[in-house]
């Protein structure tokens, strides 16, 4: 079938342009145009990028006034069509645009931007704009610029010749070539002398690499060598180097190799006897690393239903969602590594997702270990265009696998079996720039267009998911529950010793380390093993404070007290990344009393340095681990007990496992507690079972300290437990009275403007119109009264942070229950709130299930 139309999303971030717009389909396009394609459309006075939504026979739009599409941009359209699909499915889910949607699908080398060129015009005869003049003028030879003094000035004269001999050259190039007669190149295209043209551009292209191989072969490369002279005995060298290997090699290396110089292999090239070419390479950031090879292990009983269970769904190629709760070191990651060679040896592919902090080098060498080329690691760390080539071998089947972090369930495979999301409950999961997608939410998703298997796997699932699991009541989504509740090894759960930090004040001590803390350090020094410490917090101190006047050192363009950095000595806001000097005088009063209040991992490690001298710290935090390659230096360090203690924050609770570390100490176990954040407790039950788990995995015994302010609270005292039943239980009973997830579900709508007057109007505005609308639908209610259909608007309040980057910020928060199109609502009458205001300085901001509710 031959489609003339196309309907074609374009990438211009706005309200007015989030629909797809018809385009003509050249006849030389047609057969190359599909659903996915990325292409160069004309829109406005501009060329822009766009996306092929789909293709169409006829148009409702009159085919006069249709403009053809200028270019495509890849041959293999970069999005198939199920992820098309899909992006209208989070359109309409995260309350985001389409082309949102879409581009967080392909890597940013994608996200192109159209580049302006100048070129000499042409007549429609496809001539020189100025060959008529060099005609009448007499100028006989055509190769030459003639021209006519009436046309040009000797300054434009000067420009034109200078693109007519470069053919084509970008505006930039030529703005800063000619900066100083701006107006006169101005002037040349608006005469229509130099046309200007727009094409899309990537911000990365394919890598290649100049190559050379022999030419000849056989008796011809016999006679070729009897040919060459004795001032040509370097080509000879050359040629007989190139026929020993037989296989293009780099250019590089044949130089490096031979001590040759480039211009000898190029007069070998000229005479006939080697080619010279450029080949694409793929830039694979794993290049110099040798993995060994690892066999699966023998499955325990546990281990063997889970195997079992998940295995057959893949053999009858059928959709399933399994919640893997299993302890810490139960083996789930063996689970996953085998369920995936079952995958591949069905033919299809697999997608691992791993949070952030846990893409750790431990991480990837299990599966490189284990499936070696045929996987494609993708993480932030990776550079743009190592990320580029990762996502081009899955584009192109040339592996089956892909791990990576959040954005890699986009992973583009044809024939998906199974997706596998380690540490399910971990919240950075959820994107919290637009779109604000749940990389689960969109693993369910695709396993339902690919008739796949989804694993969910976690020692702490998230409560959402958890009772999804047990009462299955959503039908959209009710995993099946599986456990694993021991160890292989036949280790034990470490022990867990709670510390009231209250009661060491009160005997004397003033250390950020409890004396039993102190001494579980002391031991493993004098053992020869590791201590892994855990501190949720970065930078040195949290905040800085003069003792005379009570001033605190704030951002002034949020509303959020400054971290002191030690080894830069300034102070750093974490929001929106101002950074000043560290004050040695309260600015206020001027007073000397000015103190760093807090704990942060640089001054944790000054205190160790100072109360073990010689100890080796490795700390490990976002400060230490900025560089490329930094996570696997400091890892591979401490593996090779080079370090004593591994400090650090989140990212040292989770995917390690470290043979010698036998104490396991967290400095402030309440950080969290202390946030409005009705998922604290959980969050503070997670993170503490999880760095508990790091101790004592394989034959040595496990110590575990938690040093905190409230050692009553419930979450510490379940998570000392190992008791995830017991916390759920108790959690569940106080998110059921207070409506929260997963007993309703929530969008969070934050506005911001930068004056406050004019916020808090249109916030209140918001929030009415919101219930109005609401009430004539018959859905506002009284969440109290447990109907089966309910919404309630809390709001508009000030948001936790008032201000960010000189900001004022309101929300509310819509609470639902059941099958309401709640997200519909809120997003129509968030654009009737603009639209009625027509002020682009307001934004309002729309998380469909959030995580964070700063």
């Amino acid at each position: 079938m031959t489609y003339k139309v196309a309907k074609v999303i374009v990438d211009v971030p706005s309200r007015e342009t989030d629909r797809p717009f018809d385009y003509l389909i050249p006849d030389e396009l047609k057969g190359w145009i599909e659903v996915g394609s990325r292409v160069g459309v004309p829109f406005g006075r501009r060329t822009v990028q766009g996306f092929v939504l789909s293709l169409h026979r006829e148009s409702d739009m009159d085919p006069a006034r249709m403009k053809p599409i200028q270019e495509l941009l890849d041959l293999m359209p970069p999005l198939p069509p199920d992820l098309v699909e899909m992006a209208e499915w989070m359109s309409r889910k995260y309350a985001c645009s389409m082309i949102s949607a879409l581009q967080v699908m392909i890597p940013a080398a994608l996200k192109g931007k159209a580049e302006r060129y100048i070129s000499v015009a042409e007549d429609e005869g496809g001539q020189d704009a100025l060959s008529e003049a060099d005609a009448e003028a007499g100028n006989a030879d055509s190769g030459s610029l003639f021209v006519v003094p009436e046309l040009l000035t000797g300054e434009e004269e000067e420009i034109v010749a200078y693109v007519k001999a470069a053919g084509q050259v970008t505006m930039d190039h030529l703005s800063a070539r000619f900066a100083d007669r701006a107006g006169d190149l101005k002037g040349l295209i608006r005469r229509g002398i130099l046309a200007e043209t727009q094409m899309i551009k990537d911000k990365v292209r394919k890598k290649t690499v100049k190559t050379v191989s022999a030419a000849v072969s056989g008796e011809e490369a016999e006679r070729a060598l009897a040919s060459f002279s004795g001032q040509a005995r370097r080509q000879k060298e050359v040629l007989q180097f190139l026929l020993e290997v037989g296989v293009p090699l780099s250019l590089q290396e044949v130089l490096s190799t031979l001590r040759v110089t480039a211009g000898t292999v190029a007069k070998l090239a000229e005479k006939g006897f080697a080619v010279i070419e450029d080949i694409e390479v793929f830039r694979d950031p794993y290049r110099n690393r040798n993995f060994k090879g690892t066999d699966p292990l023998e499955r325990t009983a546990e281990q063997e239903v889970v195997y079992g269970k998940v295995t057959e769904t893949l053999d009858e190629r059928s959709y399933g969602v399994f919640l893997l709760h299993g302890v810490t070191g139960s083996g789930k990651t063996e689970v996953y590594l085998q369920t995936i060679e079952r995958c591949i040896s069905l033919g299809r592919q697999a997608i691992v997702l791993v949070p952030e902090i846990s893409l750790t080098p431990q991480m990837v060498e299990r599966f490189k270990g284990r499936f070696g080329g045929k996987v494609a690691v993708m993480h932030s760390r990776l550079s743009t265009g190592e990320r580029y080539d990762e996502w081009r071998k899955i584009r192109e089947g040339r592996v089956q696998v892909a791990i990576g972090a959040r954005s890699a369930v986009f992973a583009p495979f044809a024939d998906l079996g199974l997706i596998v999301m380690d540490e399910e409950h971990e919240t950075s999961y959820k994107q919290e720039e637009t779109p604000k997608y749940h990389a689960r939410d969109v693993a369910v998703y695709r396993a339902h267009q690919h008739n796949a298997a989804v694993i969910l796997g976690s020692a702490t699932p998230s409560l959402e998911s958890y009772h999804a699991a047990r009462s299955q009541a959503d039908d959209n989504f009710a995993p099946l529950l599986l456990e694993m509740k021991q160890r292989p090894s036949g280790s034990h759960l470490p022990g867990v010793n709670i510390v009231d930090m209250r009661e060491e004040l009160r005997d004397g001590n003033r250390s950020m380390f409890s004396r039993a803390l102190h001494e579980g350090i002391a031991a493993r020094l004098e053992r020869g093993e590791q201590t892994v410490l855990l501190l949720n917090r970065r930078g040195h101190s949290t905040f800085v404070m003069c003792r005379t006047c009570g001033y605190v050192a704030g951002c002034p363009e949020c509303d959020i007290s400054l971290t002191y950095h030690q080894k830069s000595n300034n102070l750093r806001c974490h929001y929106c990344g101002y950074a000043a000097p560290a004050p040695s005088i309260c600015p206020e009063c001027n007073s000397e009393h000015i103190r760093y209040f807090g704990t942060g991992t640089q001054r944790v490690e000054g205190e160790l340095a100072k109360l073990f001298p010689g100890i080796r710290v490795i700390r490990m935090d976002v400060d230490t681990t900025t560089e490329k390659g930094s996570h696997e230096k400091l890892l591979q360090t401490f593996r090779e007990k080079k370090g004593d203690v591994l400090l650090g924050t989140q990212m040292v609770a989770k995917g390690l496992d470290f043979p010698d570390v036998t104490l396991v100490g967290v400095i402030a176990a309440d950080t969290a507690l202390n946030f409005p954040d009705f998922r604290s407790a959980e969050k503070t039950f997670q993170l503490l079972t999880q760095v508990a788990g790091r101790a004592g995995r394989h034959q040595l015994p496990g110590e575990v300290f938690i040093q905190t302010y409230m050692p009553d609270h419930y979450s510490v005292i379940h998570a000392s437990r190992h008791d995830y039943g017991s916390f759920v239980r108790e959690e569940l009973n106080h998110r059921r009275a207070l409506h929260y997830p997963p007993y309703s579900r929530l969008i969070l709508v934050t506005l911001s403007h930068e004056k406050l007057p004019l916020l808090l109007r249109m916030a209140e505005n918001f929030a009415g119109d919101l219930r109005g609308k609401a009430q004539r639908l018959g859905w506002y209610g009284n969440l109290d009264r447990f109907a089966a259909e309910a919404l309630d608007i809390l709001g508009p309040v000030a948001s936790p942070i008032p201000r960010i980057k000189n900001r004022y910020r309101f929300q509310c928060m819509v609470k639902y229950r059941g099958p309401l199109d709640a997200v519909r609502l809120v997003r129509e009458t968030a654009a009737d709130t603009l639209a009625n205001l027509r002020d682009a300085s307001l934004q309002i901001s729309i998380d469909v299930d959030p995580q964070m509710l700063m």
